[in-house]
């Protein structure tokens, strides 16, 4: 995970804790609001904003420590390294409030879920409900919210790391590599 010059592991530990310690940040601040379960739009603007920066930064800063070089690669993999550092402690700090800060949340979140299909869709049957309901609480488990929320960190930081590092990148010339 070493370049010559460059470490992606020193500037991923960097900005990965940087950029999980914010998301928690931002959801400690979303459940003191009392909005836990509404989700706010701005939630979702304001962490793709800091994955963005984060990212971004990560990788200028691995490029400035690998001399001003910088490959497509190398970017892509201070971009993920960064999303997965970021994507663990996230998992963590939503494990922890799920089971001790908010230990009804998942129960709280299958409710919201039961009366917002019966308000969208009265007409539905009580089994074509059931089998709905089944689904949801499949998809609220903690290992399926947990897989989703990292390979959703990995998402948004490849395409982030591949955006930036097609802009930034900068080929070492043939005589230095």
């Amino acid at each position: 995970m070493e370049n010559q010059n460059g470490s992606v592991k020193k500037v991923a530990m960097q900005y990965g804790l940087i950029l999980g310690l914010a998301s928690v940040m931002l959801s400690v601040i979303v459940y003191v609001m009392g909005q836990t379960y509404e989700q706010p739009w701005w939630q979702g603007v304001l962490g793709f904003g800091l994955m963005l920066a984060c990212v971004i930064f990560a990788i200028k800063a691995f490029k400035t420590d690998n001399g001003g070089y910088l490959s497509l690669g190398e970017a892509i993999k201070v971009g993920l390294a960064v999303a997965l550092i970021a994507g663990l402690i996230s998992v963590a700090y939503n494990f922890v409030f799920s089971t001790v800060i908010e230990p009804d949340f998942t129960a709280n979140i299958l409710e919201k879920a039961q009366s917002d299909m019966i308000e969208q869709n009265p007409e539905m049957s009580g089994e074509a409900l059931e089998m709905a309901m089944g689904i949801t609480e499949k998809m609220t488990s903690p290992v399926v919210l947990a897989a989703m929320g990292i390979i959703g960190s990995l998402f948004l930081g490849f395409i982030v790391s591949l955006i930036s590092g097609l802009i930034m990148k900068v080929n070492k010339p043939a005589h230095l590599e």
